[in-house]
C-alpha cells in the first residue's frame, strides 16, 4: 500500500513538473535585461542646469561603468509632465540580470570615488543636484523580449 502511494505521488509530481515546463516554454516572451529607472522632477529653470550636471557626472559615470562590465548601458528621457507632481525626466541603468545587482552598490560607490575624488566632493554634488531636481521614486524592471 506504502509504494501504491509513494509511486502516485511521484506520478503526480512528475506529471505537475512536466506541465509547468510546458507552461514557461508557452511563454510568448524571454526575460531579458534589468533596468534600474529613476523619476526626476527637475526644479523650475532648472532642467538645462541639471542636463548639464549629468553630461558631465552621470554620463563620465555611465561610461565607465559600462568600460568595467557593470552596467551595459544607460539612457535619459525627457517627457512634458501631465500634473506638477509628476516627474520630467527618467534615468536608466541597464543592468545584465538581477544577479549583477549583487555588490553593484559597493562597486559603483568604489568607482565614483575613483573618477570624482573624495567622499566630501562627493556629497557636495549630491547636495547641489538637491537644489536643482527632485527624485520622485524609482523602479526595479525588467524588459520583455518578444520570441
Amino acid at each position: 500500500m506504502k509504494k501504491l502511494i509513494l509511486s502516485t505521488t511521484g506520478i503526480l509530481f512528475i506529471i505537475f513538473s512536466a506541465a509547468s515546463v510546458r507552461a514557461q516554454n508557452n511563454k510568448p516572451y524571454k526575460d531579458g535585461s534589468v533596468w534600474l529607472v529613476s523619476f526626476v522632477q527637475t526644479k523650475p529653470g532648472m532642467g538645462d542646469i541639471y542636463l548639464k550636471d549629468l553630461s558631465t557626472h552621470w554620463v563620465k559615470m555611465g561610461e565607465a561603468a559600462k568600460a568595467q562590465g557593470l552596467v551595459m548601458d544607460y539612457k535619459v528621457l525627457s517627457a512634458n509632465p501631465a500634473a506638477k507632481t509628476d516627474w520630467d525626466l527618467m534615468l536608466m541603468i541597464e543592468i545584465k540580470n538581477y544577479a549583477a545587482l549583487d555588490g553593484l552598490n559597493d562597486k559603483m560607490d568604489a568607482l565614483a570615488l575613483k573618477l570624482f575624488g573624495s567622499e566630501d566632493t562627493l556629497h557636495t554634488s549630491a547636495v547641489s543636484r538637491n537644489d536643482m531636481r527632485d527624485l520622485l521614486g524609482g523602479k526595479l524592471t525588467r524588459e520583455l523580449i518578444f520570441k
